[in-house]
Order: structure tokens, then sequence, then C-alpha cells
């Protein structure tokens, strides 16, 4: 097993690692593309503005490492940017292409009485018993900070959702795919669970 977090200059890398590591599983941070075409598992982090991960992500080579990675059926995880990147089209600062793995849409959260971005702890309603949910309670609650989020063409994508002024999709799965809007790394003891559950994907 080697477990790759890709490095493409965003933060929460330690934070990510360091849960990992309380899982019980050993984790490596790159940004070499060479290491990511090697890992059994990929994960991409994020935080900050859609455009920005992949204009890094296409500057480091690290593009096609990641979508040959999920191709191939290694388990990968996105967490919050890299939840978003795995969609069609963003619209933070005008249309700009993802990686285009789901079919969708990233847009903002509607002009309204709540506040932007969507900050701190929120429930989490199970949708489809995903591994990455195991012994994980539904409606259990994760931690958020975000100003958009993805809205999938087909809804079957849709493992978990969530509501703020909206419901709108805070987890995808399908086969060795799974992606949150949330973040485990800073969800204490159940996103440690969930970490390790990616882990123990084959």
């Amino acid at each position: 097993m080697k477990i790759v977090i890709v490095d493409y200059g965003s933060g929460n890398l330690r934070s990510v690692q360091n849960g990992l590591t309380r899982a019980g599983f050993p984790s490596v941070i790159s940004d070499r593309p060479s290491v990511i075409d090697d890992a059994s598992h990929v994960i991409v982090p994020g935080v900050g503005a859609f455009p920005d991960c992949m204009k890094h992500l296409d500057a480091l080579g690290l593009l096609a490492p990641i979508t040959d990675a999920i191709a191939k059926g290694k388990p990968y995880l996105g967490i919050c940017l890299g939840y978003q990147i795995l969609f069609t089209e963003g619209t933070e600062f005008g249309s700009h292409p993802g990686l285009d793995v789901v079919p969708g849409r990233v847009v903002r959260f509607p002009a309204g009485a709540l506040t932007v971005p969507h900050m701190g702890w929120n429930r989490v309603r199970i949708q489809t018993p995903a591994p990455c949910f195991s012994d994980i309670p539904d409606e259990a609650y994760f931690y958020f900070v975000h100003a958009y989020y993805p809205v999938p063409t087909d809804p079957s994508w849709v493992a978990a959702t969530t509501e703020y002024g909206v419901t709108f999709p805070a987890a995808i799965a399908r086969n060795n795919v799974f992606a949150c809007q949330f973040h485990p790394e800073k969800s204490q003891a159940l996103g440690v669970q969930l970490l390790g559950n990616f882990a123990r994907m084959r």
C-alpha cells in the first residue's frame, strides 16, 4: 500500500497526513507525477479557488496522473477542492474546465439570508452506503468551509447531502471514487474514521 497525498501548493496536507496516521495508515506527500503513478491510493485535498487548483495541477504535470489513477480503479479521495475539480466545470471567477470525471458544474451558494462561505459543523445525511461511510452514523456532523458546491448531472453519484440554504451534495461515491465537500481532517474522530475507511478500500 502506498497512499499519496497530492501536493499542488494547497494547505491541509499535514492535517490529512496526521489524520491517516491516527487511523493507522502511513502516507506520503508528493508533487511528483511518478510518485502518483506508483500510488495505490490517491488523495487530493484542497483549499482555495477552483481555477488556481487546476492551473497548479497542470503546471506540475499532475492532471494526467490523477485521471489515470482514477481510470485504473485506484481508490481516489477528493476533499473540498479535490472534490470540486472532479466535475466538468467550475464557475468561480468565470467558467473553467475541471477533470470531467463527474458530469456537472460547481456553483456558488445563492444570495440570501445565510452567510457565505458556509463555515463550521453541519449534519451529513447519508444517501448511499459507500465504503468510506462504514461505521459512521447517518446525520453525523462534519466540518465545512466553502462558498461553492458541485451539482452533478447524474444524481446517482450523490452519496450524502447537507442543507445550508439549499440541499447540496456533501459527498459523491462510485466504484473507486469518493469525494466530499467537508474536511475529514478537521472533523475529529469521525473524520479519522472516514480516512481509515478510505485507506482500507481496494
